[in-house]
């Protein structure tokens, strides 16, 4: 008796001849619905191995719907942008890097189109219109959207593979001596003086000194309270709230010598009330960068300070300076105002007389090298 013939496993899709002599490959999918094969084969043999291959990536699990990358990418990373929550600052700058960057050259297209070549000619025309440092910024925020969309699972992988081209590699940026920082505040004008001051010698962030208030100051500790900030946006308008870091929040005590710098400020510029806007200008309204940059950029021609040193960069000297006075690395991210995870920080504290210790070190060490041009005058006149 002859046996039983094995029972052929059920064949998956379908093939069909066309018209046209080539053939087209179908099969339902896990959802329900038909699918067609993105392309047409010249054999039936490399049609079957296409339906062969794609009924082992749904069996392992790796099947996508091969429609679900049509979806826009502008609206897609719009999306994503609101969805995240983000400070009005950090808003803001994304807004401006999709802006003038991204969607001028991938908003048109669907994620799926998004291909690495893609990606490496939109950089590299990126990196000849404009600085290597956005083009990270702009890169890194690209990847950041796309790579959401395979965890979506809208697409496959992330055609942003480039290696190492979202790390930012900005040039060194310069440093002040204090006597360049005292040219400087001297040239930007008694009102804007102690602002220059601060941002050197106190290592303030422009933000923070925005938002300074006469209850900010104590003048017999020489030191200031620091608990918010308004950075200015790019369309001119000022978001109040708290420092940039969770560590901004803070003291900071403040070298002697700034002392006389507080009460003649507070007596001549600051505004009257309690709670009175440190900086204002010259008719009553919080400075704004537009105003404050034409004379910051006139005084530092006036100093002999390179175009590309911004005010920011202020912050530079102060922190070299507390650097120099051998305080703790704690220390120095308290009075800066900067947060880190790294554990080893986590045992370490900073207390009120180390912050205070380390003030008057900046203070002796200003004191010393405006003393020492003047010494050197004096030898030479003997001489």
């Amino acid at each position: 008796m002859a046996g039983r013939k094995p029972q052929r496993r059920r064949e998956f899709g379908t093939v069909r001849k066309l018209a046209s002599g080539r053939w087209q490959a179908r099969y339902i999918g896990p959802d329900g619905e038909r699918y067609s094969a993105p392309e047409t084969f010249e054999t039936r043999s490399d049609a079957q191995d296409w339906l062969n291959l794609t009924r082992a990536d749904i069996e392992r699990n790796h099947w996508r719907d091969p429609d679900a990358g049509a979806v826009n990418f502008e609206k897609y990373a719009l999306r994503w942008v609101e969805e995240r929550g983000l400070a009005p600052t950090t808003l803001d700058r994304y807004d401006g890097l999709l802006r003038l960057h991204i969607l001028p050259v991938f908003g048109g297209k669907d994620l799926d189109e998004i291909s690495p070549p893609a990606v490496r000619t939109w950089r590299a025309e990126r990196l000849k219109a404009t600085g290597a440092t956005t083009v990270a910024k702009s890169y890194r925020l690209l990847k950041a959207v796309l790579q959401t969309a395979v965890d979506d699972d809208i697409l496959r992988t992330n055609p942003c593979r480039i290696k190492g081209a979202g790390k930012e590699e900005a040039d060194e940026r310069p440093i002040a001596t204090v006597e360049r920082v005292f040219d400087l505040a001297e040239a930007m004008g008694p009102r804007w003086r102690l602002m220059v001051l601060l941002g050197a010698f106190a290592s303030l962030r422009p933000e923070e000194l925005a938002e300074l208030r006469r209850h900010s100051v104590d003048v017999d500790e020489c030191s200031l309270r620091i608990t918010q900030a308004s950075p200015e946006l790019t369309n001119g308008r000022r978001v109040t709230g708290d420092p940039k870091s969770r560590a901004g929040k803070r003291s900071v005590y403040l070298p002697d010598f700034l002392q006389p710098e507080l009460r003649r400020h507070l007596q001549w510029f600051a505004e009257k009330e309690p709670d009175g806007l440190l900086f204002v200008g010259e008719k009553g309204a919080p400075f704004r960068r537009s105003t404050f940059g034409r004379k910051w950029r006139k005084a530092r021609k006036k100093a002999g300070m390179p175009e590309n040193f911004r005010f920011y960069d202020l912050r530079r000297t102060g922190n070299t300076l507390a650097a120099d006075t051998g305080a703790k690395l704690k220390d120095l991210m308290v009075r800066a105002g900067q947060s880190s995870e790294r554990a080893q920080l986590i045992y370490q504290h900073s207390t009120t007389k180390h912050q205070r210790r380390l003030a008057q070190g900046i203070d002796a060490e200003v004191r010393q090298q405006l003393r020492e041009p003047a010494a050197e005058q004096r030898r030479g006149a003997e001489a």
